[in-house]
């Protein structure tokens, strides 16, 4: 049987675990990035980073801010 390489480097993904990155090919582990202690991640402005979890902050609307009243059956407003 011949062997061929093949570059998945596109649909490889990574997750955030303690003390690295563990990397999947769709669900099935392949692999590990080991980040030193003390690693800094460099976010979006609108993302954080807090004990091996990323947060993206968002603005979700006030329950005070005025809806649309005058609706149709339809949802059209």
């Amino acid at each position: 049987m011949k062997q061929q390489k093949l570059d998945v480097t596109e649909r490889v993904t990574g997750k955030l675990e303690k003390g690295g990155i563990q990397l999947y090919l769709e669900n099935e582990p392949i692999g590990k990035i080991s980040l030193p202690e003390g690693t800094q991640l460099d976010l979006e402005h609108h993302f954080e980073s807090q004990q091996n979890r990323i947060y993206q902050h968002i603005s979700i609307p006030d329950q005070s801010e005025p809806r649309y009243t005058d609706c149709d059956e339809g949802g059209w407003c």
